[in-house]
């Protein structure tokens, strides 16, 4: 059934445009053929022209693809480079600063260590002059003491001085 409304609706276009170009001719069924073969034929040349259109810029369009496309791989590429300068720089940052580093906690150790030995020696030097001291004060006590002590005897008539 509904087959039947689209031929009747289809047969009704074709009467309907064949009775405007009889109309448009003036009753003149010769005249109304020329017409619509023109006017078909001007239809079919702006497909034609549009379909051209169409896949121009279709052509168009896919070349600018392509050229955006390798722009964007160009610009990542690029992107992908300046990272990697950076990383390099970073690292060879890295290492001088490691170096710098190491460097100083040689010197910082060689210094802790010549202020080490200086505190050691000025402890010996100081422990040394210490006992040396001391054993002078001892001596000098020993020899007053012996000298106090044969004084004393002597005033009480046990030596023979």
């Amino acid at each position: 059934m509904s087959g039947q409304r689209v031929f009747y609706g289809v047969a009704s276009v074709l009467v309907g445009g064949g009775l405007y170009y009889v109309y448009q001719a003036g009753g003149d069924g010769g005249v109304a053929e020329l017409k619509m073969q023109k006017d078909m034929t001007a239809a079919g040349a702006k497909l034609r022209m549009e379909r051209e259109s169409r896949e121009q810029a279709q052509k168009q369009g896919e070349e600018m693809a392509r050229k955006a496309g390798a722009q964007l791989d160009k610009t990542v590429e690029d992107a992908r480079s300046k990272i990697n300068e950076a990383d390099k720089k970073i690292s060879s940052g890295m290492g001088q600063a490691g170096q710098k580093l190491d460097q100083l906690s040689a010197d910082g150790s060689k210094k802790l260590d010549s202020v080490y030995n200086q505190a050691s020696q000025a402890y010996k030097d100081t422990s040394k002059e210490l006992k040396d001291s001391a054993d002078n004060f001892d001596k000098t006590v020993t020899k007053k003491t012996t000298e106090a002590k044969s004084g004393i005897m002597s005033w009480l008539g046990f030596g023979g001085k």
